[in-house]
């Protein structure tokens, strides 16, 4: 009897000792994910700061990238195109980083495609939150001008020389947070630049060997006026996606609910494909 009750007492501090190694004295873990967060059109970084805070509070690490032409970035607008969009972000992975995960909103889900066909090896899963999804030769004006039910298309305001594309300002938070705060939605029209119109109409090119080969992950935003949710589960349909999660929320997730974002984050980097529909 003593030889059984020390062996499971022997057993119990084993269980103990793996545990605590795995977390440290905050109970964050040792071996954290790294996340790479991209904003999407008429954005910038800080629509991303409190998810990041959330996730690096969990002991997480996060790179947030700044897309040429958007937040302080200056880059001449005729200059800009996809892959000018693409190679950003994988220069914005350190080469001492693990694979990370790759998360993009709305127009990022074609510039973090267009990362894992190119990168694939450095990638663990693609995150799409409330974005476009393309398959191989598509543009982003593929997949928006296919949406009848998004309310975009009637407020853009397309610049004389063609290269930008402006939203009809009062219109603004309307489109993007309008179940946001009032603090949230000055947040988003204070930071409004004109969006580069070329990046919209280049084609991705996309592999089943490269794109094919990584893991993707869908966050559907149920009150989306910018990419509605018909649109959504078109392209989810298309993909194949087995893994998606629910935010009842406008086009901006990050903005509204942060918490709950980032908590969908820090699930799906634990979680494998299965056949269901997290809410």
């Amino acid at each position: 009897m003593k030889k059984a009750i020390a062996s499971l007492l022997t057993a119990a501090l084993t269980s103990s000792v793996l545990i605590s190694c795995d977390r440290n004295e905050k109970g964050a873990p040792l071996r954290p994910d790294t996340y790479v967060l991209v904003h999407g059109a008429w954005q910038a970084p800080y629509v991303w700061d409190e998810v990041r805070s959330e996730l690096e509070q969990r002991g997480n690490k996060v790179i947030i990238v700044e897309l040429p032409g958007h937040g302080n970035d200056q880059t001449a607008t005729h200059m800009l195109n996809l892959d000018v969009y693409r190679d950003k972000v994988i220069q914005a992975i350190p080469d001492e980083t693990d694979k990370v995960i790759l998360v993009g909103h709305s127009m990022a889900g074609m510039v973090i495609s267009a990362v894992g066909e190119k990168i694939p090896s450095r990638v663990i899963k693609l995150v799409y939150v409330g974005a476009f999804l393309p398959t191989n030769g598509q543009a982003l004006t593929d997949l928006a001008e296919s949406d009848p039910g998004s309310k975009l298309g009637p407020l853009l305001v397309r610049s004389a020389d063609q290269l930008t594309l402006d939203i009809v300002r009062d219109s603004l938070a309307y489109l993007f947070i309008n179940d946001g705060s009032t603090s949230a939605k000055n947040l988003v029209v204070k930071n409004y630049r004109a969006e580069p119109s070329i990046p919209f109409i280049n084609k991705v090119s996309l592999t089943k060997e490269n794109f094919g080969s990584i893991e993707k992950v869908y966050v559907k935003t149920l009150q989306d006026m910018v990419i509605s949710p018909v649109l959504q589960d078109r392209m989810l349909a298309t993909a194949g996606i087995q893994l998606v999660y629910s935010m009842n929320t406008s086009h901006s997730p990050f903005l509204v609910e942060p918490k709950k974002l980032a908590e969908i984050l820090v699930d799906l980097a634990q979680e494998v494909s299965i056949l269901s529909d997290h809410k």
